[in-house]
């Protein structure tokens, strides 16, 4: 489940976009409904529902980044998924559960949790999206390649059709099925949007699997640490 951090790279530029803007857009459109149709009342709730869920997933981020016990975590994201299931920080939070199975071994945990998101988020978002690539690596870790293969394949894409189609490409190269996967990094580079250790890994392994003599007009992905940064966003 290496690839699982090229997908990490996707969701912190997610949830540093969402960070700068996600609450400035909430409230702005809590607003114009609220003087579209006079629900002051309606709007006080919510906007006091988002800056509680705001203060949860902060003392979440600073539970993950001080090291603090797993318990103390999954009790912030539990909440938030509970209490604040309508917010993208509990979507977030679903995110975070979901790595933490993946890291325990607990496949069917981090497919439910994948799964919530993707019932709860705006089909074709971001995070929908997102989900989508997190769930079909799972599946594909799980055995069941054929249902990861049909998430891949009927999704929109969006802002990762080349992710979309390296996730690909990993399935079918874990299940031995390696022509089809050449021609699946081989779609995934030529979409490009790609960058940082997901191209360069999609590079080698198309490189592994070519023939000796079209070796040289795979294209090489340069070496670089800079993060994925192509969302166009939603979320703090």
């Amino acid at each position: 489940m290496d690839e699982y951090r090229t997908d990490d790279e996707q969701l912190d530029a997610l949830r540093r976009w969402w960070g700068e803007n996600g609450k400035s857009l909430t409230v702005a459109v809590v607003t114009a409904v609220a003087l579209s149709f006079g629900w002051q009342t309606w709007q006080a709730s919510e906007e006091q529902n988002l800056r509680q869920a705001s203060d949860i997933y902060q003392a979440l981020l600073r539970n993950i980044s001080s090291g603090a016990p797993e318990d103390e975590s999954r009790k912030y994201a539990d909440e938030l998924i509970n209490e604040y299931s309508e917010t993208t920080y509990a979507q977030f939070a679903a995110f975070h559960l979901a790595a933490i199975a993946v890291q325990m071994d607990k496949l069917p945990e981090a497919e439910r949790q994948l799964r919530w998101v993707l019932k709860h988020a705006v089909k074709g978002s971001d995070s929908a999206q997102l989900a989508e690539l997190r769930l079909a690596r799972v599946l594909s870790a799980s055995g069941q390649t054929d249902k990861s293969l049909a998430i891949l394949q009927s999704g929109e894409g969006g802002n990762f059709q080349a992710s979309y189609a390296a996730a690909e490409g990993d399935v079918l190269l874990a299940a031995g099925r390696n022509d089809e996967a050449r021609l699946a990094y081989q779609k995934a580079m030529a979409l490009g949007g790609m960058e940082g250790s997901a191209s360069s890994s999609v590079s080698r392994k198309l490189q592994s699997l070519m023939p000796a003599a079209l070796m040289n007009d795979v294209p090489v992905a340069a070496e670089t640490t800079d993060e994925t940064e192509n969302l166009s966003g939603q979320e703090e």
